[in-house]
Formats: C-alpha cells, sequence, structure tokens
C-alpha cells in the first residue's frame, strides 16, 4: 500500500505477488514433465531449443499450465477482495463487505460472499472448458 498508494495499482500488485508463485512452480514443473526419450528423439531429429520448446515441451506442459491457471482463477479473485478491504477509493465487494460488516448488515454480507463464490466457481468452469479444448489429447481429458 505504501508503494502504490490506495487505488487500483495497489490491489493489481496483491494480485500479482499471489498469483505468480503458483503459475511459475506449475510452469516449471510442466516444462520439466517432458520425458528423457521424447527429449532424446528430438536431439536425434538434430532439432533445436525452440523446436523442442514449441513442439514438445510446451504440449507437455499445458495441464500443469491450466491446472495452474485454474488455480489462479480463484485465487485473482479473492486477492482482489482482501485488497480491498484495507482503505479503498473504489466501491468493490471487498469495500462492500467491510462497509456492511460494520453496520452489521450480516444479510448482505453473506450475499456477497456468495456472489464472490459463484464468480469464483465460474471463472473456474471457464478454464476448466478452455482446457478440455485445449489439451484433448491429454489421458486425463479422455479419461484414460
Amino acid at each position: 500500500v505504501m508503494w502504490f498508494g490506495f487505488d487500483w495499482p495497489s490491489k493489481a500488485a496483491v494480485v500479482i505477488i499471489m498469483t505468480f508463485f503458483p503459475m511459475l512452480v506449475n510452469t516449471v514443473a510442466g516444462l520439466a514433465a517432458s520425458g528423457h526419450m521424447e527429449r532424446d528423439l528430438m536431439r536425434t531429429y538434430a532439432s533445436g531449443y525452440w523446436p523442442t520448446l514449441v513442439k514438445l515441451r510446451l504440449p507437455a506442459a499445458m495441464p500443469f499450465i491450466f491446472n495452474a491457471l485454474k488455480i489462479n482463477s480463484t485465487l485473482a479473485l479473492i486477492g482482489a477482495i482482501v485488497a480491498e478491504f484495507f482503505g479503498t477509493p473504489v466501491v468493490g465487494m471487498g469495500f462492500r463487505i467491510s462497509t456492511e460488516v460494520g453496520r452489521m448488515n450480516i444479510d448482505m454480507v453473506w450475499a456477497e460472499i456468495a456472489v464472490a463464490a459463484l464468480a469464483g466457481s465460474v471463472f473456474y468452469g471457464v478454464v476448466a472448458l478452455i482446457e478440455r479444448a485445449v489439451t484433448f489429447w491429454h489421458p486425463s481429458v479422455r479419461g484414460g
């Protein structure tokens, strides 16, 4: 808050900090998921770094990347709501929740929480549908 102030950059910083590391860890694990035999085969074909990355390592990393995106779709929502708790001129869900708690309007607080849960579920579902379309070849999608 001291670096970015009370406007939207501070909320964006909170969201970026919350979502960066899950994305990084899953992407690195995904890039390492291709087997040694597949990498040796690409080396046998005299394939360079970029063709190996595009044709082998990124497709092998897609399930990991989409898992990180599913996690981050809800983490970003939680981060934005929590960041709005701390003195903000922007009227968002976090501001409304903290204001209604101060007014002891618990029904409105639970309504906001329900809307946030529904929005998080929708974001997760949209990313899951995109994952099914992009990684149709993966055994986890085919059911095998």
